[in-house]
């Protein structure tokens, strides 16, 4: 299970820090800052579908593993 945290962990930390590239990358190019992410509302949106549904894929596998260690441990 602790491999498992660990992999989650990495997934998140991995997200987190493309999303924040992209904003600062956004924000860096243009020359008003709030004026500028407002044209990028949709790239924030999919982002967030994208990190929904990988937490989603992450749960399954948890639950999936869960069950596959509990059938192992019987």
């Amino acid at each position: 299970m602790h491999r498992l945290h660990q992999l989650v962990r990495g997934i998140l930390t991995a997200l987190l820090l493309a999303v924040s590239s992209s904003a600062l990358a956004a924000q860096a190019t243009s020359t008003n800052a709030i004026g500028g992410l407002r044209a990028y509302w949709h790239v924030f949106i999919a982002y967030a579908v994208v990190i929904v549904i990988v937490l989603g894929w992450v749960i399954s596998i948890a639950r999936r593993l869960k069950d596959v260690e509990q059938r192992l441990s019987e």
